[in-house]
């Protein structure tokens, strides 16, 4: 069973698989003046179209179907010995049993779509998917397996795209989490405007070359846009990835970096996604997540991690106590006087010691209620 729009060989040809006639109509509707189509009617008739036709690029999928349901006609697909089969995008029509849509997910649907999505969201949903497909044809078609950037040599957003599918269809498989960052250096431009394209070209080479030494092999690091970087880590639950990005953040505001001689005053902000924490349904919204949350955490003023847990605030974040006192060494002072209070009372235990041990003469219990009252007063003005 097959139809076809006009220009057909010039555009993607879609693959719909439905029991259902009207909402195979449906579909087309919506897709027929951006794409090719064919439509079959069970999953085995849509597996026979897959062999056969290769100008088919992505199917849109019952989950449930006479003869071949949808689980079976992805099973087929996921575990063909042939990559055009086997890296096909599939766009599974959620069903109204969400185990089913579970089953769906760990058996490797791409996405999920409800019968009732607006043309908007579906032709972005294909598109998507499409471009990601079209980005593993080129790695697997390139000599290396990735394509690299010539200045930093790491591997470009496509690669990072990639990479992320991947890690997001075995993570869903597996039942483990994925984390993701995104992050670049704030106030970029400035820095370009003030020191040149070729400071800003070094500063990027140096950034790349110490994340590249910092994450563990079995992440990947690659660029996704103007400065950033993105890293894909598989199997880091939340926990670890927020406090992974907290430590960097910290180490790059120390961090002696100079250029021509001249020590920059560097922040770096981080966006955070993980799943199972946040809820997507595909690599490219969980990177499109970190790299919002990457946005925010600028748009706050930089030197900022932001996640599903710490959202970005106006105020500057907290230094922890170690990273502090790096602070005060490198003369950055100002960091740290708007968190004395809370790092005052940190400290308190130490000079509890330091008085009981060594007898000092520490005005102690001076000390603790200056800190307990200017905690009191900060906490009136911001309830006022």
């Amino acid at each position: 069973m097959e139809r076809e729009s006009d220009f057909a060989q010039e555009r993607p040809r879609i693959l719909i698989v439905d029991d259902s006639r009207s909402v195979r109509t449906t579909f087309i509707k919506l897709i027929r003046e951006h794409y090719a189509f064919r439509e079959e009617i069970d999953g085995e008739a849509g597996w026979q179209a897959l062999v056969l036709d290769h100008s088919i690029q992505l199917v849109i999928c019952a989950i449930s179907m006479p003869i071949l349901d949808g689980d079976g006609l992805l099973a087929r697909v996921r575990s063909s010995r042939l990559a055009r089969l086997r890296q096909m995008p599939v766009l599974m029509i959620s069903s109204d049993n969400e185990e089913a849509n579970e089953h769906a997910r760990t058996m490797g649907a791409s996405d999920f779509i409800s019968r009732g999505i607006g043309s908007s969201e579906l032709l972005a949903r294909i598109a998507s998917l499409l471009r990601l497909a079209r980005a593993q044809n080129e790695l697997r078609d390139s000599a290396d397996g990735a394509l690299r950037d010539p200045e930093t040599g790491l591997p470009n957003r496509q690669h990072v795209e990639v990479q992320a599918a991947q890690a997001l269809s075995l993570a869903m498989r597996q039942g483990t989490p994925v984390s993701i960052l995104i992050m670049s250096f704030d106030h970029a431009e400035e820095l370009r405007l003030r020191h040149g394209d070729e400071m800003s070209k070094e500063l990027l080479k140096r950034f790349a070359s110490i994340m590249n030494k910092t994450v563990r092999k079995e992440d990947s690091l690659g660029h996704y846009g103007g400065n950033q970087l993105a890293v894909v880590s598989p199997g880091t639950p939340y926990p670890a990835c927020e406090s992974f990005a907290t430590r960097l953040r910290e180490a790059f505001a120390v961090a002696t970096i100079a250029i021509h001689g001249q020590r920059l005053e560097l922040s770096l902000s981080i966006g955070v996604a993980n799943t199972p924490q946040d809820q997507v349904s595909s690599s490219t919204a969980l990177l499109e997540l970190a790299a919002e949350r990457l946005k925010k955490a600028q748009q706050a003023g930089g030197n900022r991690v932001v996640s599903c847990r710490s959202p970005a605030s106006s105020e500057p974040p907290r230094p922890r106590f170690n990273h502090a006192l790096d602070l005060i060494k490198i003369g950055q002072i100002s960091q740290v006087v708007p968190h004395l209070v809370p790092l005052g009372k940190e400290v308190l235990p130490f000079l509890e010691l330091l008085e009981r041990e060594l007898k000092l003469g520490l005005p102690l219990a001076n000390i603790r209620k200056q800190l307990f009252d200017r905690e009191a007063q900060s906490k009136e003005t911001r309830q006022a």
